[in-house]
């Protein structure tokens, strides 16, 4: 049960191979085991999850098993920015300590009613604006692999908690990287929606305009054959967000591989450049793929070594700075910020608002980023999927990479594109590999193909040893 999908779980559950109870009850000890380790799950309401097990078991024998919904009675876990009824929703931020969620996100609200059993909230990086999983009140989260280094960030509790087998699958939120960086640092699948897909209303920071779009909400789950299930549950404007938008759902079991263009892009030019154990993982992925008769081609997109630049004129646009804290004054104690923030977040906030004094210079920046979205627009064509970098290499120490280990997420929040975390395997240090699979908007299910196809020919998530 700790290694099955949440769409094989929920066919034993309707066809009474297990039940609601044991599945859940499996996972509660599972966390129970693990989280001293990992710090993942921050809060838990393992009592109400049994009591919607049971109900969930009472369902199988009364109704027509055909008519439940797709995830009837499988646990989840959700990461603590996104509003989940009695649970906390701090975001990490200490000014912040006493916010209780007193209704669910839409995206919470949806997987709930396509029977999904959350199990509690997950830690995460402090205003989700760190590339590891740290904050003043639950701590730092370690990596299902090895304690010592990085779950990732924002949603790092997610990563590890699906990861470590804890959770079959998670609900992240993405504004540039949270959730395919800790997906890569624990080996399992991770999806960037489309910008707009997935209503992001509910959570915390609660983006406005372009930045709704570009902080998007999706899935991470152990095995590639629920993303594309989840997102189809989650998927679909919502009156609290008005950047949320209609996408027609692709299928991916009709994608051919074969119909395909595999664009390898293997750097973006800046240091530190990629690791080579990363670049040949790609590099075989590819191969996996031109074997099936995709065609694989190696562009050169000249615009990526100021990506960067691009994803900040893009979050800047608005005139707004996302991390903003609702409470004003308490956004940093200048005095003395550390009692209240960790050193990245305390770092970021000083140095980035200022930015917004310069509306030139963030044109400009803009500017950067709409060169590179007709460039990688250009490349993609009608029939082409990207393979970019998920790192420099794999999952640091704690307190080593940081955001220049992490800077290729960035690229696709700016652009508002889909991206799927692959893992690809295990490396030599017996930290996770992978990359990143990408396509143009409103192609989710290009990505996801893709995923699954990979996933046959690696094996997908390799389950830590405890």
């Amino acid at each position: 049960m700790l290694t099955l999908s949440a769409t094989e779980l929920a066919r034993r559950i309707r066809t009474g191979a297990a039940t609601s109870r044991e599945v859940v009850e499996t996972h509660i000890a599972h966390i129970e085991q693990v989280n001293p380790t990992l710090n993942a799950v921050v809060c838990e309401r393992f009592s109400e999850a049994r009591q919607e097990a049971d109900a969930a078991d009472e369902r199988v024998h009364t109704e027509d098993p055909d008519s439940l919904p797709p995830f009837h009675g499988v646990p989840c876990t959700i990461k603590e920015n996104i509003a989940l009824t009695g649970m906390p929703n701090t975001c990490g931020v200490v000014a912040r300590k006493t916010v209780i969620a007193d209704r669910d996100a839409p995206s919470v609200a949806r997987l709930r009613a396509a029977g999904a059993i959350p199990l509690g909230v997950t830690n995460i990086a402090e205003w989700t604006a760190w590339t590891a999983t740290d904050n003043r009140i639950y701590g730092r989260t370690n990596n299902a692999y090895h304690p010592a280094r990085t779950a990732g960030g924002s949603s790092g509790g997610e990563g590890a908690a699906v990861g470590s087998g804890a959770s079959p699958f998670g609900l992240g939120t993405d504004i540039g990287g949270s959730i395919r960086i800790p997906a890569f640092c624990n080996g399992v699948f991770g999806h960037k929606p489309t910008g707009g897909l997935v209503p992001s209303s509910g959570q915390f920071p609660n983006c406005q305009g372009a930045q709704a779009r570009i902080n998007t909400t999706g899935p991470l789950a152990r095995r590639a054959e629920d993303l594309m299930p989840l997102l189809r549950v989650i998927a679909g404007p919502h009156p609290t967000d008005p950047q949320s938008r209609h996408f027609e759902l692709g299928d991916p079991s009709a994608v051919d591989v074969k119909d395909l263009r595999i664009l390898v892009i293997d750097t973006d030019g800046n240091r530190p450049k990629v690791s080579n154990e990363l670049r040949t993982a790609a590099s075989r992925a590819a191969a996996v793929l031109r074997a099936l008769g995709a065609r694989v081609e190696h562009p050169t997109i000249s615009g990526l070594s100021k990506a960067v630049f691009g994803y900040f004129g893009r979050l800047l646009q608005d005139g707004q700075w996302p991390f903003a804290l609702e409470t004003g004054p308490r956004t940093l104690r200048w005095a003395s910020p550390l009692k209240e923030h960790i050193l990245p977040v305390a770092a970021v906030n000083i140095l980035t608002p200022p930015l917004l004094r310069f509306p030139a210079a963030i044109h400009r920046l803009t500017m950067t980023a709409q060169s590179l979205e007709a460039e990688i627009d250009s490349a993609l064509g009608d029939d082409g999927v990207l393979f970019y970098p998920s790192a420099t290499g794999v999952a640091p120490a704690h307190g080593r990479g940081g955001a220049l280990h992490f800077r290729f997420a960035l690229l696709f929040n700016a652009l508002e594109m889909p991206a799927t975390q692959v893992p690809l395997g295990l490396g030599t240090a017996g930290l996770p590999l992978g990359l990143q699979v990408v396509a143009g908007r409103g192609q989710d299910h290009r990505t996801i193909a893709v995923a699954l196809a990979l996933e046959k020919a690696f094996g997908g998530w390799t389950p830590p040893k405890y």
